[in-house]
């Protein structure tokens, strides 16, 4: 999103790291399924559950061979760090990891205060899509525009900037990586992935998927309500970096504090926290001096697991 000298792919490629991007299912960069069109509703038939259990394992075990079987380091940011953690707790891929840096870490989400996060949550704003038969959820498309301004009348919510009231009062993004970010995003994803994240919101659990009955439930999982993610399943001498911010309204302070109340068992050693008192959710990926604040200590965590 930031120039050469602000973008932590370039800083790690310059660092002497191969760096691989993922692109999350849904994108407009990730669209070449091999039988399937974005207007088949088979094609939106996932969550994050099936971008940690599928999609990740599949990208780790690409790279892994690539690279000559080389352990590699994880970056991830919000949803990033989400599925890092599902498929981290259910110890997949392990020994093709070295460690993972994590910024605005998501894995608990009953403290978020977005107000559009909340807003969305409180209407059942996916499910009414999910209901309707819209598989893809597309920011930019008419059905979710609608919505959103409905969201955005509401009293007390201030839509004049979107991105602050989705992602917090980000303390220091120059107005052209803004408007780079808003030439770029927000990107579609699976209306049923909206769901699951709303579920998160309400119920305050890190679990599977919720079908929304005994019978479906049963028919995925054998049980009658979704699986929980244990986190503390994670091994405790598996290195983590985690950085988070102060007025980061979806990865809210109060939910980090839960996640690292789950992780607390973590050898110290193996856990690095960082918290940015000014940073909001998008100050992680486009501050013009995460540099110096976020990503020379993410690389100093690197580089100590290189050895």
């Amino acid at each position: 999103m930031s120039s050469p000298d602000e973008s932590l792919g370039y800083i790690l490629a310059d660092g002497g790291y191969d760096v691989w991007i993922a692109n999350t299912r849904g994108t407009v960069y990730s669209r070449g399924h091999t039988t399937l069109s974005s207007s088949d509703p088979a094609y939106w038939d996932w969550s994050w559950d099936e971008l940690a259990s599928n999609d990740l394992s599949a990208v780790v075990q690409y790279v892994y061979a690539q690279s000559g079987q080389q352990r590699m380091h994880y970056v991830g940011h919000s949803l990033g760090t989400l599925i890092a953690f599902a498929a981290l707790s259910q110890r997949q891929q392990l020994g093709m990891l070295r460690s993972a840096g994590l910024l605005s870490p998501i894995a608990y989400l009953d403290k978020v205060t977005s107000p559009l996060a909340l807003a969305g949550a409180d209407v059942f704003l996916a499910e009414a899509m999910y209901w309707l038969g819209l598989d893809e959820f597309d920011p930019t498309g008419e059905p979710v525009h609608k919505l959103l301004t409905d969201i955005c009348s509401q009293p007390g919510i201030d839509c004049y900037s979107l991105m602050s009231v989705f992602t917090g009062d980000n303390c220091c993004l120059d107005n052209s990586s803004v408007q780079v970010f808003l030439a770029h995003e927000p990107q579609a994803s699976a209306t049923k992935n909206m769901v699951h994240l709303a579920q998160m919101i309400r119920r305050g659990t890190l679990a599977k998927y919720d079908y929304g009955n005994a019978a479906d439930n049963t028919k995925h999982y054998g049980q009658a309500t979704p699986p929980a993610y244990d986190l503390s399943a994670i091994p405790d001498d598996f290195p983590l970096f985690l950085g988070y911010g102060g007025r980061d309204t979806l990865s809210d302070p109060q939910d980090v504090s839960h996640l690292l109340q789950v992780l607390k068992s973590h050898h110290g050693d193996k856990l690095t926290v960082q918290y940015v008192d000014d940073y909001a959710h998008a100050d992680f990926v486009m501050a013009a001096n995460a540099r110096e604040r976020v990503y020379a200590p993410l690389m100093a965590f690197f580089k100590l697991q290189d050895k």
